[in-house]
């Protein structure tokens, strides 16, 4: 069995052994690879950017001035599957400082080499040349050995001979006098330039002033006619623009005249739109309410009427009918108590003074009441004149009632009750 390997686009796998032979291999990057147990080996390679910072002390250029040159390298192996498996072969297994001192060392030679054919000059001044010529000339050895410079710079140049100061200070002192010199000329010829063009410039103020003044004369005559014909033109345009602004007020008096009566017309109709609908309006919420009212109470009033008129002639048949009732009751009343006088007539003439005193014998307590009646009112009766007349007073009260029966029911109550047996009749003194 085995193991399934995988790598990413910055690595690759080398594989070997197993299937592959002794002298076999199968490099893979960024993808996977099948790998048998015990019998194969896998091993990786980083494919990454290695910088490297070559550094070069005091060697002797062309003229034997010891210079110290120091540079900054990119470097990477090369995905070229040839290349790729020749930098295999020179440096599976490394560490990367291992393959980068190998490197290194490669890159210092080369830039020792080159700078023992060049003058100080040429590495100061023109460094990108130097850079340009050291990744030329160490391409094809790295190149040999699956490396790929990528880029190559010169990062510093210095000496401790003070020979560039030295350079510098000649070249700077050859500068400053270069200046002052051409300071000098400058202002020599700055005096000379400027004098030039001062008389120049006087010679054409003076022939630019004379043209000035001609031209201002000219200016000044011809704008002279041009205000004339512009006021002429300006008051005719005047009177022009009054004529035509009374002409257009005109018409704008007319138009607005005219809208007027239009809108005198409009608002006549208007107008009488308003009175029709008005009428309509009063038609329909006066008139025609009013005239249902009217139908309204005429008919209530008829129905009225009519009901009226039967519960009178109703009321009249009631009436009439009770009247004829009443009248039948009176009659039937009369004729039993005519026939109960009758009878009593009768009897009374039978029976003669006992009839009669057995009807006052009735009548007495009902009218012992009506004259007791007052007396009920009164809270206490006086006698004036003594006790031993209270008995007079009193029989001469119970003497006076026989005239006032026979007064009220012409019955002698003294002669009927004279005429009952056994009674005997007491003459009363007064």
């Amino acid at each position: 069995m085995g193991n399934i390997h995988t790598c990413g686009p910055n690595e690759t796998l080398v594989i070997s052994g197993g299937c592959f032979g002794s002298t076999g291999k199968n490099m893979v990057t960024g993808s996977w690879a099948w790998a048998w147990w015990l019998v194969t080996d896998v091993q990786r390679m980083s494919l990454e950017v290695m910088t490297l910072n070559p550094v070069c002390d005091n060697v002797e250029t062309k003229q034997g001035v010891p210079l110290t040159v120091t540079g900054v390298a990119q470097v990477k192996i090369m995905k070229n599957p040839e290349l790729l498996g020749i930098a295999a072969e020179q440096f599976l297994g490394k560490k990367e400082d291992e393959i980068t001192d190998t490197i290194l060392q490669t890159l210092e030679g080369h830039l020792r080499a080159i700078l023992g054919t060049l003058t100080v000059e040429e590495v100061y001044k023109d460094r990108d040349q130097f850079a340009n010529l050291v990744r030329e000339i160490a391409a094809p050895d790295v190149g040999r050995m699956g490396i790929e410079i990528l880029s190559f710079t010169i990062k510093d140049v210095y000496d401790n001979v003070e020979y560039l100061a030295s350079l510098g200070k000649t070249q700077t002192a050859v500068v400053k006098r270069d200046a002052e010199i051409g300071v000098a000329q400058a202002n020599r010829d700055a005096g000379i330039r400027e004098a030039e063009c001062e008389k120049s410039a006087m010679d054409i103020k003076y022939s630019t002033d004379t043209k000035i003044e001609d031209n201002s004369r000219g200016f000044k005559l011809q704008k002279a006619n041009f205000d004339s014909e512009v006021n002429t033109a300006k008051a005719e345009a005047q009177l022009a623009y009054e004529l035509q602004a009374a002409k257009i007020q005109q018409r704008i008096r007319n138009e607005e005249i005219q809208i007027q009566v239009v809108e005198r017309r409009k608002q006549i109709e208007i107008e009488e739109q308003e009175i029709t609908r008005k009428e309509k309006e009063l038609i329909s919420t006066v008139r025609l309410p009013a005239e249902a009212e009217a139908y309204k109470v005429q008919t209530v009033a008829e129905g009225m009427r009519t009901k009226t008129v039967e519960a009178a002639r109703a009321d009249g048949e009631r009436i009439r009918l009770i009247g004829a009732a009443e009248a039948k009751a009176v009659e039937a009343v009369g004729r039993a108590e005519a026939e109960s006088m009758r009878m009593k007539a009768s009897a009374y003439k039978q029976y003669g003074d006992a009839a009669i005193m057995s009807l006052v014998l009735e009548a007495l307590p009902q009218i012992a009441a009506e004259v007791a009646a007052p007396l009920a009112k009164t809270d206490e009766i006086v006698l004036i004149g003594g006790s031993d007349r209270t008995t007079d007073e009193i029989n001469k009260l119970v003497g006076s009632l026989p005239p006032a029966i026979q007064a009220l029911t012409g019955v002698d109550l003294t002669g009927a009750l004279g005429k009952i047996p056994g009674a005997t009749m007491v003459s009363s003194r007064v």
